[in-house]
């Protein structure tokens, strides 16, 4: 999805498009760069289309509940997947089991870490699923880290504002 078809979406549809484009970002769907929705989020409130706080709240509960639909699939069905990606790729059982460790040792600290790392805050989801992670804790976790990637990249949005795009169009 480029930036004119976002602007489009965010402009016709304001909060509902706001909230579904980000949603399906934490979803780690190709197509939708955290990098380019959220700073246009913030340019969207800072021309007045909408409020800053609102993006906030938007972007943070359509990203917790992305990443409770990912906690939800790593823990349901988690362990299917896992034993069958094993038995095709057999040589990476030891990274995912390192992977695996890593999360049950660090907990509520390494979901809070993975969720301020590009790529790492959406896919360590399904393994706080998959190691069946306290819901609470992976919650709070989850929420604290979101909170701030999203204001990093919506408030980036909303104090260069018209800059963001200008850059874009050149690129």
């Amino acid at each position: 999805m480029d930036i004119n078809s976002l602007t489009a979406y965010f402009t016709q549809y304001g909060a509902i498009a706001i909230f579904v484009i980000v949603f399906l970002e934490y979803l780690n769907l190709p197509g939708f760069p955290a990098g380019v929705i959220m700073p246009l989020a913030g340019v969207m409130a800072a021309k007045g289309n909408i409020g800053f706080t609102e993006v906030m709240l938007l972007t943070v509960s359509a990203g917790l509940l992305g990443s409770l639909v990912l906690y939800v699939l790593g823990r349901t069905g988690g362990n299917v997947f896992l034993k069958t990606y094993i038995h095709y790729f057999p040589k990476q059982k030891g990274t995912i089991e390192k992977n695996l460790e890593w999360i049950r040792q660090r907990g509520s600290i390494g979901v809070f870490l993975a969720k301020l790392i590009p790529m790492f805050r959406t896919i360590v989801s399904i393994p706080a699923g998959l190691i069946r992670m306290n819901l609470r804790k992976y919650v709070i976790s989850s929420t604290l880290g979101i909170v701030i990637w999203n204001f990093f990249f919506v408030g980036a949005g909303y104090v260069l504002g018209e800059q963001v795009l200008s850059l874009w169009n050149r690129m």
